[in-house]
């Protein structure tokens, strides 16, 4: 099975996390996108960031009725911060009959190079690369194993959401409802 692991923060998740993700999927890129929450990001700031099992919980109500996204916890198990290549070579070991797909947005793709062993990275695995605004990549100059597609974006992030939310603003309709209600019901990212 063909799986793109959409690694995040998800803090929270959006809806133009699962725009990207549903695009990929309509495209036939992979069969299934994990959602794999990111305890810890070696190159973000853990200011303001909500405990990984609420974002994991948030991400599973995001998917609730999606038969081919899941969410994952497998960052979880491992050592902190997490980086994508120990992550990667986890997952080869513990489900080797799957082929695993590298979903990232072009922001990141230009930084791939100060990713922990970027060069095995891009050696041994395939990329799905999303175009953003001000990245845009030129699928001619990339190697055989990095594919860019067009998914439609939004101009919403994480970080405007917890600033909305912050500045007693609404934020409906740039997350899921049942996503909306945890933020409302627990009061996530008022302080």
């Amino acid at each position: 099975m063909r799986i793109g692991l959409y690694f995040g923060s998800f803090n929270p998740i959006h809806v133009g996390h699962l725009l990207i993700a549903k695009h990929i999927l309509n495209e036939h890129l992979v069969d299934q996108v994990w959602f794999v929450v990111s305890p810890q990001n070696p190159l973000k700031s853990t200011k303001g960031l909500l405990n990984e099992y609420q974002r994991h919980f948030m991400v599973q109500l995001a998917l609730e009725g999606e038969l081919n996204m899941k969410v994952s916890d497998i960052e979880f198990k491992l050592p902190r911060p997490s980086y994508t290549i120990d992550t990667m070579t986890y997952l080869v070991e513990k489900y080797p009959a799957h082929h695993y797909f590298i979903i990232i947005g072009s922001d990141s793709y230009v930084n791939l190079a100060k990713w922990k062993n970027s060069e095995v990275l891009c050696r041994d695995y395939q990329f799905i690369i999303y175009q953003r605004p001000g990245f845009e990549i030129n699928n001619a100059v990339l190697p055989p194993n990095m594919q860019v597609t067009n998914a439609p974006l939004l101009g919403i992030s994480s970080t405007l959401i917890r600033r909305l939310i912050k500045e007693k603003k609404s934020i409906r309709f740039m997350v899921p409802d049942k996503v909306y209600n945890e933020l409302e019901q627990n009061g996530y990212y008022k302080k």
